[in-house]
């Protein structure tokens, strides 16, 4: 029976709907399209190759799932029954539809990042950090232990080594990590540590992790290694502060010392080089002096040897002049009876300068 019947049956509607009129004949509407099948294709052809054209058609639509699409942050890692047999770039590609290959696209410019030492709470909220200590106590190169909390950045170089070369790429991560550092920490001195060498110790740990991970030929390229706590073990801290402060003021001391020592020596010897030319200085006018001195005598012993008389003379008006000149001085006449006034200039020109 029909959909379209005199019972008023009709799904799509009541007697009322369209001005009292039925719904559509669903068996007429099925007729209509297998009538306009036909024009198109001949009487017989369903009959024959009706199952073959359905095939073709599902092969067509089986042959066209295997087009697939790589993003630009992704790389295509093909499996051709399980097994890895090449890598694609990003793109539209194709491979053999499913269950003869299979595609996997892992994001290959992610940084990731690997916390050795601590744990972060899950929660962005609450910024709680939990120490993992088997993780981040450390033998020194002085036999010291330090307490150390790094994390490791990488991303996917080649996601064929990545997948299917390591079973837990984050732990082969952290291992390796956790086996560099200790490495590292292991050939310096914990003073080193604590300061200036952690610069040092990040370059020459990330060197090791990605030997090591080229090593298992991991597919993953380290980008950066981050310390983020450096400090010797709870128990002890207080007291290795202590040594700390104490070093501190042995090196301010000691710098205090160099800068005086810088002062005093070269002011010292300034003062020494002074001392030696002025005696340098002493030398020289001595010298000059006394040949100066014996030139003159044999100048006057040369005159004396001409003219005995006038340098006899003439050394008594020298010698009288040089013992006068400082001297009060009286004239009286030959005979001694009487003193001609002397007007001492010289006295009252020192007593008018005084």
């Amino acid at each position: 029976m029909s959909w379209s019947d005199n019972n008023n049956n009709n799904p799509w509607g009541s007697p009322g709907n369209n001005g009292g009129g039925s719904g559509p004949n669903i068996d007429q509407v099925i007729r209509d399209a297998q009538n306009k099948m036909k024009r198109f294709l001949p009487g017989s052809f369903f009959g024959k190759f009706g199952p073959l054209f359905i095939l073709i058609i599902l092969l067509l639509i089986w042959l066209g799932s295997g087009f697939y699409r790589v993003l630009p942050d992704e790389q295509g890692v093909v499996l051709q029954f399980g097994k890895f047999t090449k890598t694609t770039q990003p793109g539209l590609n194709y491979h053999l539809p499913y269950p003869i290959e299979r595609v996997f696209t892992p994001k290959v410019t992610k940084i990731n990042r690997v916390d050795i030492g601590y744990r972060q709470s899950p929660d962005s909220r609450v910024t709680a950090i939990r120490d993992v200590v088997e993780e981040s106590l450390m033998l020194t190169g002085d036999e010291n232990i330090v307490d150390i909390d790094y994390s490791v950045f990488w991303f996917i170089k080649d996601a064929g080594d990545f997948l299917f070369n390591i079973q837990d790429p984050e732990q082969t991560i952290k291992s390796a990590a956790e086996t560099a550092m200790r490495e590292v920490i292991g050939q310096g001195a914990i003073q080193s540590i604590l300061t200036e060498g952690r610069t040092d110790i990040e370059r020459k740990t990330s060197i090791l992790i990605q030997q090591i991970l080229d090593d298992y030929q991991a597919g993953i390229t380290i980008t950066q290694v981050q310390t983020q706590k450096a400090d010797p073990p709870s128990q002890v801290i207080d007291a290795f502060r202590d040594v700390q402060a104490a070093r501190a003021d042995l090196e301010r001391q000691r710098n205090e010392a160099e800068a005086y020592a810088n002062d005093i020596i070269p002011r010292a010897r300034g003062e020494a080089e002074q001392i030696l030319q002025q005696a340098e200085g002493y030398k020289q006018k001595v010298i000059a002096d006394s040949e100066g001195k014996a030139s003159r005598f044999l100048a006057i012993q040369s005159e004396f040897a001409k003219a005995p008389f006038v340098t006899k003379q003439r050394i008594f008006y020298e010698t009288m002049e040089e013992v006068f000149s400082d001297m009060d001085k009286v004239i009286i006449d030959k005979a001694g009876d009487s003193v001609v006034p002397y007007l001492p200039l010289p006295e009252l020109k020192k007593k008018g300068q005084q």
